[in-house]
């Protein structure tokens, strides 16, 4: 299952980690005089749809991919469409429920899945306008889907253990119908602009988007490096690969991509104390938190700090430890600089725009560099030297 424009690594969503929690978790990290402690100044920022809130579900994924989409649409001149993220998660929902059952329910559960799931659902299934499909048919304002996902689970795990001695092929009708249920059913067809599409013509003719286009990278120190790799995290359902590039090649890769005009999807953990939600502000400090003291860690996000400089080796060692694990999905939209002209990156989130910065990060290099799984972009954005090894 080797896909060539896609691969791996995107989570996000935290496997049914509940996004609330998470978020709640993050909050914590914050600093009251981070806002005037940091001084950001643009250098690039590419025009991108509005942040959105993905509510109480590990879709992350979804909407980080969808935003990238959409300002694929924009780059290439298009008239930008708000892309139903919920569309995309229910069709990637009953792929990786065909693949849970072929393998006897070994597999991951739950509203997580990777960046490269937007791509092949794109592919596969299309797309539709979010106010076709905003998923919110069990008559709440935001995505909640803990019930949904238990039932969804307990119903393929019954399948899987049934003793009939063979499945039957209701199965899936049945379990499409439970996403009916809660999500909706989803339109057969459906009038955009005056004209009657199909999700699949919709994608073609509005969206006009190659999947053929896109490659997901990541750096993987014990892996065979400018080679396609599986990629080894739990919310791989559909076991694609993923382009392996040195840790230093994650954010040349990303800088030349800026500025060339295109924004890159973003799969990262985002666990570690220095990971402010609240303060919009990510970096790795040149201490670890464990060993500060209780002043230091007050001072972590009042302004900025002295950083690590990144090596393979603790990229491979926090893989290996499960300190850099895919937790969540974003969208780079841009690049700022400090008021000591270090450069971070501009990244949307979808968790709304209750922080600091209004939905919006600024996270350092070394941060992108250390704790990053993946990366979705354009191949027009790759520099020549690392499109040449592919």
């Amino acid at each position: 299952m080797k896909r060539i424009f896609l691969s791996i690594s995107l989570l996000l969503g935290a496997s049914l980690f509940a996004q609330d929690d998470l978020v709640n978790s993050l909050s914590k990290n914050k600093s009251e005089k981070s806002k005037e402690g940091f001084k950001f100044t643009t250098i690039i920022n590419l025009t991108h749809n509005p942040v959105k809130n993905q509510g109480s579900s590990g879709t992350c994924w979804s909407y980080s991919g969808n935003s990238f989409l959409e300002s694929e649409m924009i780059k290439k001149g298009k008239q930008p469409v708000d892309i139903s993220e919920i569309y995309t998660a229910r069709c990637t929902y009953i792929e990786k429920a065909r693949n849970y059952v072929k393998m006897h329910g070994h597999l991951s559960w739950g509203d997580g899945g990777q960046l490269h799931d937007v791509v092949n659902i794109l592919d596969k299934y299309g797309a539709v306008p979010y106010l076709e499909y905003t998923g919110l048919n069990y008559g709440t304002k935001i995505n909640r889907f803990a019930e949904m996902q238990s039932i969804l689970k307990g119903m393929l795990d019954g399948i899987i253990k049934n003793k009939n001695g063979k499945l039957t092929k209701n199965w899936l009708p049945a379990f499409t119908a439970v996403l009916d249920t809660y999500l909706g059913k989803v339109p057969e067809s459906f009038f955009y602009n005056g004209k009657v599409y199909t999700p699949k013509s919709f994608a073609k003719e509005v969206i006009g988007l190659n999947a053929k286009d896109y490659i997901e990278l990541s750096a993987i120190p014990a892996e065979p490096l400018y080679e396609f790799v599986f990629f080894p995290v739990p919310d791989n359902w559909s076991f694609d690969y993923t382009f392996n590039v040195t840790t230093k090649d994650l954010t040349d890769v990303i800088d030349n991509a800026l500025k060339e005009g295109y924004t890159v999807g973003w799969a990262t953990d985002v666990s570690e104390k220095y990971f402010s939600w609240k303060n919009g502000v990510a970096f790795v400090p040149k201490k670890e938190y464990t060993d500060m003291s209780k002043e230091e860690r007050e001072e972590l996000f009042n302004k900025p700090q002295k950083e690590r400089v990144i090596t393979d080796e603790m990229r491979q060692e926090a893989f290996d430890n499960y300190t850099t694990t895919d937790d969540h999905g974003m969208q780079i939209v841009g690049l700022a600089k400090d008021q000591n002209g270090k450069e971070y990156y501009i990244v949307k989130n979808s968790w709304g725009t209750k922080n600091d910065h209004k939905g919006y990060l600024y996270v350092t290099k070394a941060f992108v560099q250390y704790k990053t799984t993946a990366i979705l972009l354009n191949k027009k954005g790759l520099p020549k030297r690392i499109l040449n090894k592919i």
